[in-house]
């Protein structure tokens, strides 16, 4: 579970709470993975905090993992991957997901489908399982509950099991205020017998 907690702390906490994450796990994990990590948070936690997470961690691991360089120039290739990613996270939901976030704005579409899911989200290097945890852990830790409620399903729909999604949230013990962890839990309680929500 240190990815998650990397995930976590790189979403919601300071520069001193990422930096005893990621020592915690630069001890027990694939340096590359936490990179992956690293790139996708700038997707829930945005750029600023991306860039941080980036700068802190070259402390640990002064280049980049040659394995987290590959990045093909494919815009097609992008979206249809991406396309593919999302209806695997949203399932029966994707199509209403689509039309929720196109009426807030097409090029949010667009950029959901073509950059979230395709170019970062469908990266071959950090399997489809634990990017949803880490994103589960990135919206639970910043608070972000419509998009939490949608990954914690999102979860389930990419093959991850219940236990393994109850264990990353508890997992965020001491990175998340127990109420507002025990309202996560609850709500993936109501998740797992079936409540929905798209974005």
């Amino acid at each position: 579970m240190s990815l998650v907690r990397v995930a976590a702390a790189i979403a919601a906490l300071d520069e001193n709470s990422v930096r005893a994450e990621m020592e915690a796990a630069h001890k027990r994990v694939d340096p590359a993975l936490i990179e992956e990590v690293i790139l996708q948070s700038y997707l829930f936690a945005g750029f600023p905090r991306a860039l941080n997470a980036a700068r802190i961690w070259r402390t640990f691991a002064p280049e980049p993992a040659a394995a987290t360089l590959a990045q093909a120039d494919d815009l097609e290739g992008w979206r249809e991957q991406g396309k593919q990613t999302c209806a695997t996270v949203y399932g029966s939901a994707y199509d209403k997901l689509r039309d929720n976030i196109r009426g807030l704005h097409p090029l949010l579409d667009e950029w959901m489908i073509t950059d979230g899911y395709g170019k970062v989200l469908s990266r071959p290097l950090l399997n489809l399982k634990l990017r949803e945890l880490c994103i589960v852990a990135a919206c639970a830790a910043s608070g972000q509950q419509r998009q939490l409620h949608s990954h914690l399903r999102g979860a389930l729909n990419a093959g991850v099991s219940a236990d393994a999604v109850e264990s990353a949230l508890g997992a965020l013990s001491g990175l998340v205020p127990e109420d507002r962890l025990s309202a996560y839990k609850l709500l993936f309680s109501r998740v797992r017998r079936g409540g929905t929500d798209v974005h």
